[in-house]
């Protein structure tokens, strides 16, 4: 990302002179995408037993093999892939989606319930802004967190140690470490 959290979609050098021509950073990143949800469509069509083929498109879609213990299962989606840093005894489980390309990182002992979405990129709310830079910030989870079904995180959160969002819930502020948060806005309901 450049500027910090923006990324401009069209060359600034053409897009002065009138023309809407796509800029490097965003055409290196267009052609990943492409890459990555063929692999991933291949991955997603493979018999549930066919450990040896998953754990191959798995290390092409992060760039690396899977760390120790990590148990990912199919459906499985993310748009870059190589920035998504999983630690050891990480549990994905079915249709989770992870929009990585400005980083997300799974602590040790991570649980994913199915569905749970982690988004890092997106676009400015300025309708003038728009279609002129994509924005961004990486996700970080701690430790041991829970992630319930169908949880949303988005861009910038970090997730403290031991803590669970549970299922359904929006996460679009930082989570204290050891806590619960629920609810549409993700509100901290325990601590312990």
């Amino acid at each position: 990302m450049t500027n910090d959290r923006f990324m401009l979609i069209h060359d600034p050098g053409f897009q002065a002179g009138g023309e809407r021509v796509l800029g490097a950073e965003f055409t290196a990143m267009s052609e990943r995408v492409l890459r990555v949800t063929e692999l991933t469509s291949r991955l997603n069509v493979l018999p549930f037993d066919d450990e040896a083929g998953k754990a191959a498109l798995l290390e092409q879609i992060l760039g690396r093999p899977l760390p120790a213990r990590v148990t990912i299962y199919p459906p499985f989606y993310t748009d870059h892939g190589l920035r998504l840093d999983l630690a050891e005894r990480v549990f994905i489980n079915q249709g989770c989606t992870f929009l990585d390309y400005a980083g997300i990182r799974l602590g040790e002992g991570v649980m994913v319930g199915p569905k749970a979405t982690f988004i890092t990129m997106g676009h400015p709310v300025d309708p003038d802004e728009r279609r002129q830079f994509l924005t961004g910030a990486p996700i970080d989870v701690a430790e041991n967190v829970w992630i319930g079904a169908g949880a949303t995180i988005l861009p910038g959160v970090s997730i403290g140690r031991d803590s669970v969002v549970a299922a359904g819930t929006i996460v679009a502020d930082d989570v204290p470490a050891a806590s619960l948060v629920a609810g549409s806005k993700g509100t901290v309901r325990r601590r312990w």
